[in-house]
């Protein structure tokens, strides 16, 4: 038993110095609302923020851009926090109920049963930084009424230029936080 102890002790030693535990070099992100904090007064209007619909490219856990040839690029040490379509529904959500002072504005998933009057769709074509610096968002949106006729989606398309900041990331965040700040504002006038 000894022996085999003895044996053993050079093949441990060794394991331990070259399994050492590898360091992450990721960076972890999440959107935040950029309309500032306006405390709820009332709960109408009574609104449920949809997970909107993504491009297959931006469906990932991975930030990414694209150069000027529309390569994509994924930028493999940059990672979201959340799933970004979830994010995107949650900020959304955040902003809207900041600008109209409701409390009753949630990503639908929040609400446990249907309490809402209607829902914010929304279908996102771009939301990435283009080649020259700047965040674009282009997507369509409308507000259906949960009872009651259908409403046409309307454009929505805005620029953010991005700051340098450091780390550089941290910039292009801003950009996409204000760039769904501009979004609700466009929604929250169409529902006042």
């Amino acid at each position: 038993m000894k022996h085999a102890l003895l044996l053993c002790l050079p093949a441990l030693l060794f394991s331990c110095s070259t399994f050492k535990p590898v360091k992450d070099p990721a960076s972890r992100h999440l959107l935040d609302p950029a309309v500032p904090y306006a405390a709820g007064t009332s709960s109408r209007p009574s609104l449920a923020v949809a997970r909107p619909a993504l491009p297959a490219y931006l469906d990932r856990q991975q930030l990414v851009a694209r150069d000027g040839n529309g390569a994509v690029l994924v930028q493999d040490n940059n990672l979201w926090s959340e799933p970004l379509s979830p994010a995107i529904a949650r900020v959304v959500a955040a902003n809207l109920s900041r600008l109209t002072r409701s409390t009753g504005i949630l990503p639908v998933e929040d609400f446990v049963t249907l309490e809402y009057t209607s829902l914010v769709e929304l279908r996102i074509a771009q939301f990435d930084p283009s080649p020259a610096g700047a965040m674009v968002l282009e997507c369509t949106w409308k507000v259906q009424p949960v009872k009651g006729g259908d409403t046409d989606f309307r454009s929505f398309r805005t620029v953010v230029p991005i700051e340098l900041t450091v780390p550089p990331v941290s910039g292009r965040i801003a950009a996409m936080n204000e760039a769904l700040a501009r979004l609700s504002r466009d929604i929250a006038r169409s529902v006042r």
